[in-house]
């Protein structure tokens, strides 16, 4: 029994190596693969993207509430001194902004406003300003969901999504174009 103990060792270290790499790695390649996949949909980058509305036959693999809308604007921030500059329309029930980074986690959700909001990067031995959302990572999305639960509301939410702003800024300057 005594020498099993070594080889059952390596193995237990092996596989914990192999759970903690998959633990590190699989949110940022997860992530990678979405932006790609969103950018192959035509979402566009800094810009929100409207939605068709969610069917069985539209999602696939997953499958988001038929009773939201959702809106989504991939965002880059690995130019020094850019932000983002995010804005929703006004609508009377639910809606959310959310923000996810790069390791696929949900940095910050917001309930709706027609506040502006602005995202960015912290740079090293800064300190973030007040109502700036600090982005972990250089590039994520943004996604807006409104409560849509028919046709109708689905078609008042998209007339909404007119108003919602995702356009990329830089510090001390007002607006910049597109970097699409």
């Amino acid at each position: 029994m005594k020498r099993w103990i070594g080889p059952l060792a390596v193995l237990m270290a092996c596989a914990a190596a192999t759970h903690a790499a998959a633990l590190h790695f699989a949110p940022s390649f997860i992530m990678s693969r979405a932006m790609e996949a969103l950018a192959a949909r035509g979402i566009a980058l800094h810009r929100f993207t409207s939605p068709q509305r969610v069917t069985p036959q539209s999602q696939s693999v997953v499958r988001s509430s038929p009773d939201l809308y959702y809106a989504l604007c991939r965002y880059d921030l690995a130019n020094p001194g850019t932000q983002i500059s995010v804005r929703m329309g006004a609508w009377p029930d639910y809606q959310s902004l959310s923000f996810f980074a790069a390791q696929t986690d949900n940095f910050a959700t917001i309930r709706g406003t027609g506040r502006e909001v602005v995202v960015r990067l912290l740079a090293l031995g800064s300190a973030p300003e007040d109502g700036a959302i600090v982005s972990p990572t250089a590039k994520g999305v943004i996604l807006i969901r409104r409560l849509a639960p028919d046709a109708e509301a689905f078609a008042a939410a998209t007339t909404a999504g007119q108003a919602d702003s995702c356009r990329i800024t830089w510090r001390d300057r007002i607006a910049a174009p597109s970097l699409d």
